[in-house]
């Protein structure tokens, strides 16, 4: 019997959420222009847009709220943050931004190049968008079964494919390859880990080739928890020293803190180069601020240093995932198709085979977070044919991604099972009524093709 698998925290303060009507979301939604992102939060029930700055913060880091230095230079919760992600990371030179976009931008201007080929396991929308406006070209070498919905049997669906690596590197020339990037957890295929074997062995290639290596880290607790729980050699380590691994194999880090760091904003670069540092400072400066504050108040700066810790207790990330398993696994029994095996930080929903009648060019999974939200107040997001679609740079035809999914993401520390609970019911009345549901026109996406989710307009087809 157990005991011992309820939230590992008491909930001390609450924040109310209202119910709508069905006819209410419809005008909401209508004068949306069919764009989640465009809501306003207080007529979302439960909102699973997005696990990035969602996180509720604990009675420590609200402490720490009090005590932060805002001191324009030489901030003492600048040290403190410092010192907490060296200790986690082992990387010593540490550059806060605003937000974890900051941090890519950073990256972007140290070392993409126009022409070049930027790799990745799998890109998501920020750093995709900076490479694509520095003139780059992001390749995705995922593993196959990455790009497959149902591999239940592969533990590490995140990995990048070596052999395609090698054969790239081959073929294209490494000095064309000014960064490889590994993103943990990858959360464009439903926050699917990158095992440790997958990232030394990245790590050496990228060394062997005179190419950088770094890691998007918005999720590497994640990542790291679930290395202990599959990869062979781990169980017995303890989450810090997985941690400290993981990052001593690459040059770098970016992270938006806004996800595993548990807190509202932030976010930092690092390297371990000390001649890249003062570069990284003055970009810094010119973008940020100062560099010891970095786009960031103090007090932020203190939450995030206790936060860094707190995101890696065992405890905390054993609920974490198993609320996001519960999950997954309720949608499954009701036949919903989702990836499997579930990830870190969401349940993303297979919109192609929930809707094998929308054709891509419809959009099946902007209309089912559109019908989700409908229904219940639920709100997700769509990565799939609109958020991920490319032109073909010589035909200028539309290249489809291969997943179409909606992404539900869980808050960290927010959401109690019964919300859950409401989702899945929601999902399964709309997948009972799936056959009645139609696609949308895009009637506007903005000049960034690879950005325009948050800014699309669609209307409905009839």
């Amino acid at each position: 019997m157990q005991f011992q698998n309820a939230e590992p925290f008491r909930i001390k303060v609450v924040e109310p959420i209202k119910r709508t009507t069905r006819a209410q979301r419809e005008q909401w939604i209508k004068e949306a222009h069919y764009n989640v992102f465009k809501l306003h939060a207080d007529h979302v029930y439960v909102d699973m847009l997005t696990d990035s700055g969602t996180s509720a913060m604990s009675s420590n880091q609200w402490g720490g709220v009090m005590m932060g230095d805002e001191s324009y230079a030489g901030s003492k919760s600048f040290f403190n943050l410092q010192r907490s992600v060296e200790d986690i990371t082992g990387f010593k030179f540490v550059q806060p931004t605003h937000q974890g976009r900051a941090a890519d931008f950073i990256m972007a201007q140290l070392y993409v190049k126009k022409g070049g080929y930027v790799l990745g396991n799998l890109h998501f929308d920020s750093f995709k968008g900076h490479a694509e406006i520095a003139g780059a070209i992001p390749i995705d070498l995922i593993i196959e079964e990455g790009r497959r919905v149902n591999s239940i049997e592969h533990p590490f669906k995140g990995n990048m494919d070596i052999e395609k690596l090698n054969a790239f590197i081959k073929e294209n020339g490494a000095e064309n390859i000014p960064l490889i990037i590994i993103t943990v957890t990858s959360n464009g295929n439903g926050g699917q880990p990158v095992s440790m074997e997958n990232i030394r062995s990245v790590s050496e290639i990228a060394r062997a080739n005179g190419i950088p290596f770094m890691i998007d880290a918005a999720r590497f607790a994640e990542n790291c928890y679930f290395i202990k729980q599959r990869e062979p050699g781990y169980q017995d380590k303890e989450m810090i020293e997985i941690t400290r691994e993981l990052f001593s194999y690459a040059d770098g880090c970016v992270m938006s803190s806004k996800k595993d760091g548990l807190v509202n904003i932030g976010g930092f670069i690092c390297t371990r180069h000390e001649d890249l540092f003062p570069q990284i400072n003055q970009l810094a400066i010119i973008n940020e601020g100062f560099v010891t504050y970095g786009g960031m108040s103090g007090r932020d700066l203190e939450a995030l240093a206790i936060g860094l810790y707190e995101g890696i207790q065992e405890d905390y990330l054993s609920y974490r995932i198993a609320q996001v398993a519960y999950l997954g696994d309720q949608l499954a029994e009701r036949g919903i198709p989702i990836i499997k095996p579930t990830g870190g930080h969401g349940v993303y929903v297979d919109a192609q085979q929930f809707y094998p009648h929308i054709p891509q060019s419809q959009f099946p999974g902007q209309a089912l977070v559109v019908e989700l939200y409908r229904t219940a107040g639920v709100r997700g997001v769509e990565l799939g044919s609109c958020a991920f679609s490319k032109k073909d740079p010589k035909t200028g035809e539309i290249i489809y991604p291969d997943l179409e999914v909606v992404r539900l993401t869980v808050s960290r520390r927010v959401y109690t099972d019964r919300h859950m609970d409401v989702v899945v019911n929601a999902l399964e009345d709309v997948y009972k009524r799936r056959d009645q549901m139609k696609g949308l026109r895009i009637t506007y996406e903005g000049p960034i093709l690879s950005l325009r989710h948050f800014t699309a307009r669609f209307e409905l087809l009839t």
